[in-house]
């Protein structure tokens, strides 16, 4: 099937179910709450990566006086951030993996 093809079968299929005479394809998936973290949990995780706080503020895209504040419990990261936190407490090698840092 061809790019064209498939645009045109998916607008056919929302214009059956837009008047009723289709039904939706729907896929039920469940996504893990955003953990929160605690400043030692933020330190572990850097720790773990094998970073000062200047690479792991690049690696995080934020500044070493945001990694400095988290690590001393004076602010949290927000949901972007701790899901990420969460990617590398799983797997410590995820930013080797993805080509983010080069060791």
């Amino acid at each position: 099937m061809s790019v064209y093809d498939g645009i045109i079968q998916g607008l056919n299929e929302a214009i059956a179910f837009n008047e009723g005479k289709g039904k939706a394809r729907t896929k039920t998936i469940s996504v893990e709450p955003v953990p929160d973290f605690e400043a030692s949990e933020i330190k572990n995780i850097r720790s773990e990566l094998g970073l000062t706080q200047m690479l792991f503020a690049k690696l995080m895209g934020v500044s070493v006086k945001t990694v400095e504040a988290w690590e001393a419990g004076r602010n949290m990261p927000d949901g972007p951030a701790r899901r990420i936190l969460a990617m590398f407490r799983f797997d410590p090698l995820l930013p080797q993996k993805l080509n983010i840092v080069a060791k």
